[in-house]
């Protein structure tokens, strides 16, 4: 199933925003019939829903977690101002940035909305991409900013020729996910350094977001960070976050990097005092742990090609993932595999329009989370799950 890119472009306005909210579909998260009783009674359901790392932080994250608490829990008794200036200068020291170059955030989702309410407004609307990661557009939404989604191209990609083609009409911010949740597809430092040259040749005053919470489970080659062009260029900012690969999701923590310039227009609209102790002990270590950070990006390979392997020996088509999900043609609707998988214990991703009648996400958990989980996909596709393998 495809779609052309200027099948799914939409541009919300102000008037336009009560309209569309009411098909606007929220998080997992948000959705409290999601722990059905049929997956709560489940001994040990598999989560397989939210992108999470399976093997949770390093054992040196976790010791520098402990740490904190101290004998009697004194240790969270404080406010962590001092730490948290700590985390942003390991941040620093690991990318050789200063730590003026830093924003730290309630995971990268504070950072996003940071971004938003600093440069979007009635007159200057967000450009993105859909489907990928809604944060940015359920903020602007929230605030009454004007939006603007541009459907991918025919290869499952963010369409960078008709974003930058919609920016240059005067967007305040354009959100960037690369690689791109729900399709775990990449764009290449090629191709994304000429779509930045190309916005901000046309639209000098617009500021580009690049996502890249997916960063460290890239392995296509082409693909390189943008941290460098934030450093040099004051219209471009770069967040990561600490939930996925360094495996801290309920801690919390994630940062921007970007021009000194660009962390001064940020300031007015952030809230510094939003980390927690035990993240920002956890995120200190685990941001200069580069061995655990290798070692989780092999484990996650290997368990994404088997069940990308695994999907297209059935017959099934998915995208090239470099993420730790996958996007994947079932053949059915979102919602009968989702359910179907839920039935037996496992968990898949939500809907992504215009793509659910036949598309599914599934994150990546251990190997053998995924060998059980084949067997429950096989059930529900009604295939051999032996000649799958």
């Amino acid at each position: 199933m495809s779609f052309s890119r200027r099948a799914f472009v939409k541009t919300v306005g102000l008037g336009g925003v009560a309209a569309f909210s009411g098909s606007y579909i929220p998080r997992a998260y948000d959705l409290p019939e999601f722990w059905t009783a049929e997956l709560l009674a489940q001994e040990r359901p598999l989560l397989l829903h939210n992108n999470e790392n399976p093997a949770g932080p390093g054992e040196r994250a976790l010791a520098a977690a402990r740490g904190v608490l101290g004998e009697n829990g004194e240790g969270v008794g404080r406010y962590p101002f001092a730490e948290a200036n700590g985390l942003s200068r390991a941040i620093a020291d690991r990318f050789g940035v200063a730590p003026a170059n830093v924003v730290l955030g309630l995971g990268s989702t504070q950072v996003l909305r940071t971004a938003v309410q600093a440069y979007t407004s009635p007159m200057k609307p967000l450009v993105t991409a859909t489907p990928t990661y809604e944060e940015c557009t359920q903020y602007a939404e929230l605030i009454g900013s004007p939006f603007t989604e541009i459907g991918l191209n025919d290869k499952m990609q963010l369409d960078l020729n008709e974003m930058a083609a919609a920016a240059r009409e005067g967007a305040g911010l354009v959100f960037l996910n690369n690689p791109n949740n729900p399709t775990a597809t990449v764009h290449g430092e090629d191709a994304v350094m000429a779509f930045i040259d190309d916005v901000l040749t046309g639209s000098p005053d617009t500021t580009i977001l690049v996502d890249e919470a997916y960063h460290d489970y890239v392995t296509d080659a082409s693909h390189r960070s943008q941290i460098s062009t934030a450093l040099t260029n004051p219209r471009v900012i770069v967040a990561r976050t600490f939930s996925k690969a360094h495996g801290m999701a309920g801690m919390r923590v994630g940062y921007g990097i970007a021009h000194e310039d660009t962390v001064r227009e940020l300031m007015p609209w952030h809230s510094f005092n939003t980390l927690n102790a035990l993240g920002i002990a956890a995120g200190t270590v685990s941001i200069g742990d580069t061995a655990r950070l290798e070692a989780e990006s092999v484990r996650n390979t290997e368990a994404r090609q088997f069940t990308i392997d695994w999907f297209k020996n059935a017959g099934f088509d998915a995208t090239d993932s470099q993420t730790n999900f996958i996007f994947v043609n079932t053949g059915m609707a979102a919602q009968e595999f989702r359910d179907g998988a839920r039935e037996n214990g496992v968990a898949v991703g939500r809907n992504f329009p215009p793509y659910e009648k036949e598309w599914a996400r599934i994150s990546i958990g251990t190997m053998g989370e995924m060998r059980q989980a084949v067997e429950v996909f096989a059930k529900v596709l009604r295939i051999n799950a032996t000649a799958a393998a």
